[in-house]
């Protein structure tokens, strides 16, 4: 179910929109690897009429799981954008699509969601990585082995 509103409604009076909206709505899960939507999206707008467009102001919350990019743990964390704001002029390169009276905010949605996502999610801040079997190693295996480099080759060279 899309996130629409009649533009003629407008005219009377502002709208306020309050819901849930698929997470499948929204096209999430082939943006990043690591961050994965499966709850909906709850949104809580007022939308009113301007002279020159359409101003829609609200909240929006997305619950999401993360997979920690150091240990790839499992993690919660919820994306909320508390004080949304979007301004969708009628004229102007960025003009808002008006089709049959109505407007769909979901790509509008859609885009600031995705731009919330965490870019580097950590489990914690202090997060070592994965942890590597200790029980196996033998004295000998931590050492470093010996290879040339390139840089090493090249200070063999005389000029």
């Amino acid at each position: 179910m899309p996130l629409k509103f009649n533009v003629r409604h407008l005219e009377k009076r502002d709208l306020s929109l309050e819901g849930e909206l698929p997470v499948a709505e929204l096209d999430l899960e082939t943006l990043d690897e690591l961050i994965h939507a499966h709850e909906p999206l709850a949104y809580n707008l007022q939308v009113q009429k301007l002279n020159e467009g359409i101003l829609v102001t609200g909240s929006l919350r997305l619950p999401i799981q993360c997979d920690c990019a150091r240990c790839l743990t499992p993690f919660p964390q919820e994306i909320s954008l508390d004080e949304w704001t979007c301004h969708l002029p009628f004229a102007g390169e960025d003009k808002v699509e008006i089709v049959n009276d109505c407007v769909d905010l979901v790509p509008i949605i859609r885009e600031d969601i995705v731009l919330a996502f965490p870019q580097h999610p950590l489990c914690d801040p202090e997060c070592k990585g994965l942890k590597r079997p200790q029980k196996d190693l033998k004295p000998g295996d931590l050492k470093k082995p010996e290879s040339s480099s390139a840089w090493s080759e090249l200070n063999k060279l005389k000029f």
